[in-house]
């Protein structure tokens, strides 16, 4: 019973976490002042050729599993196909929240456009906070750099700096091409990729310190 119940607690985390971060998402395409590195294909598909966005992150996810089975082969483990599932449940997500954000009024106004793109840093950074730690499965966004850091022996951290790098620059190459315009990446893109990790960093010593 308290297994079932510690599994439960777990899900709910997990879930929770994927729903804050995908609200995170939302407010950044919001802001329209670019999305995160991981989130910048999906939108850029929803950009260059008008895939609703839930539906192109779902896509995006399938294609990174499918590049890990390539990367690792026989080391491919079955149960990490169960992020297609997860993927799809966060194209959901992305799309209930997409719509939420809708119902808030438009602006111009710079000054509002940052802090929106700020507030979709915390949000993205407290999902992260939830979801991470319940180690049910990894997306396939951090799968992808999982199977690389396996496969090359390179420390995690510099692979996920590369992906991001590399998925910013495929984003901004297909958008000057298709758009003429630097699309999905932008002033927000920098600021989530200098910011959620120090933002989940300050979250995480709050948690530690007021929870004991």
């Amino acid at each position: 019973m308290e297994k079932k119940r510690t599994l439960l607690n777990r899900l709910i985390s997990y879930f929770g976490g994927l729903f804050i971060v995908t609200i995170g998402i939302a407010i950044s395409v919001q802001s329209d002042l670019g999305v995160s590195p991981l989130s910048a294909i999906p939108y850029t598909l929803t950009c260059c050729w008008g895939i609703e966005m839930g539906k192109a992150t779902i896509l995006f996810h399938c294609v990174l599993v499918l590049l890990q089975i390539l990367i690792l082969r026989k080391n491919f483990k079955l149960k990490l196909l169960l992020q297609v599932p997860v993927g799809i449940v966060f194209g959901y997500f992305t799309t209930f929240c997409n719509y939420l954000v809708t119902l808030l009024p438009t602006t111009e106004n710079m000054v509002i456009r940052i802090c929106l793109a700020l507030i979709s840093t915390v949000f993205v950074a407290i999902g992260i906070f939830f979801y991470l730690p319940a180690d049910i499965m990894p997306l396939a966004g951090e799968g992808i750099m999982q199977a690389v850091a396996d496969t090359t022996k390179i420390d995690f951290s510099k692979v996920k700096v590369a992906s991001d790098i590399i998925m910013v620059l495929i984003s901004l190459v297909t958008c000057l091409i298709v758009l003429h315009s630097i699309g999905s990446v932008g002033i927000g893109t920098i600021i989530a990729a200098i910011l959620t990790g120090v933002v989940l960093g300050q979250i995480t010593k709050f948690w530690e310190r007021h929870a004991r």
